[in-house]
């Protein structure tokens, strides 16, 4: 174990100096990827690329690369799995935003896909970027990768947004919509439809590194967990107490749609009192990794910060 000095919870009020660096890489290699595809469908890529370079905070292929080269993979090999599952994200929020789920008509500020286009289109610019992510995961030229370590890293994407993660949440979701629910299942639905994802991404950085030590995975997605459960909670809060020009979408449309949401069922205080009890699992999963996790450190205390 390397010894490092314990960093305070005040000593992270800071947004990582790594985040900017890394939004910034994983924009240029979207951009070159669809810039390559243009020719092969004119009508539908304007529609992805609409979305997918919209912006937006990138928390998935931040873990990726900041967790990836925690472990010794190199930032080549990374941008395989970061662009991967950030196309599969902005997919689901394609979909999420269609008035068969959530019909929303802003997202990161911008009309959503269906209202910018149509949503025909919508639907399969979003169906296109889902199986981007599997061809870009598969065909990634990867520098220092076995192929069972890819076939592990496809395998763990695919299982974080089938039925078992991400659509599966989404579909308990819409079925509790105008609905009592339980603490248990309200976690449960977060921990499928937004948790899932953010765990794949420390898993994808695993498999991408040349580390084969199961008690770093486990404490890295027990890290990841309670992120992803805390960003959720965050994002409950702030569409109550934030405004819609600094969110980049409609402030209140969870409240307005009677959605299931951790200050509907524990009160804002007790939202609150939930995402520090979550930023302290984080930080304690963090405290049992052998490496200098200062910037991990500092983005859980970004996640339960931000404003947007």
């Amino acid at each position: 174990r390397v010894w490092r000095p314990l960093v305070r919870r005040q000593e992270t009020n800071l947004t990582p100096a790594s985040l900017p660096l890394f939004q910034q890489r994983l924009e240029q290699q979207l951009t070159l990827l669809l810039d390559a595809r243009k020719s092969s469908s004119p009508e539908l890529c304007p529609a992805m690329a609409y979305s997918l370079l919209l912006g937006g905070k990138r928390v998935r292929p931040y873990l990726v690369y900041q967790c990836g080269q925690l472990l010794g993979a190199s930032l080549a090999d990374l941008d395989g799995p970061a662009m991967a599952i950030e196309m599969l994200h902005t997919y689901s929020l394609i979909h999420d935003d269609l008035p068969a789920m959530d019909n929303d008509d802003l997202r990161r500020g911008k009309p959503t896909c269906h209202k910018a286009f149509d949503e025909a289109t919508a639907i399969l610019a979003g169906d296109a970027l889902q199986a981007l992510a599997f061809e870009v995961l598969s065909s990634h030229p990867y520098q220092h990768l076995a192929a069972e370590r890819q076939v592990q890293m496809m395998r763990a994407l695919a299982s974080a947004a089938g039925a078992a993660g991400m659509c599966g949440g989404q579909a308990i979701d819409l079925a509790q919509t105008n609905q009592q629910i339980s603490l248990a299942r309200l976690e449960q639905m977060h921990r499928l439809k937004t948790g899932a994802l953010i765990e794949c991404s420390v898993k994808l950085a695993y498999y991408c590194s040349p580390l084969q030590d199961e008690q770093i995975l486990h404490h890295l997605t027990t890290f990841a967990g309670a992120l992803g459960l805390a960003f959720q909670v965050q994002d409950d809060i702030l569409d109550i107490e934030g405004d819609t020009l600094t969110l980049g979408k409609p402030q209140g449309s969870d409240l307005r749609a009677n959605k299931a949401t951790y200050p509907a069922l524990l009160g804002l205080d007790g939202a609150r009192a939930k995402a520090d009890q979550l930023h302290q699992q984080a930080l304690r999963a963090l405290d049992s990794l052998p490496f200098e996790t200062t910037e991990l450190r500092a983005f859980a205390h970004y996640i339960i910060a931000r404003t947007f």
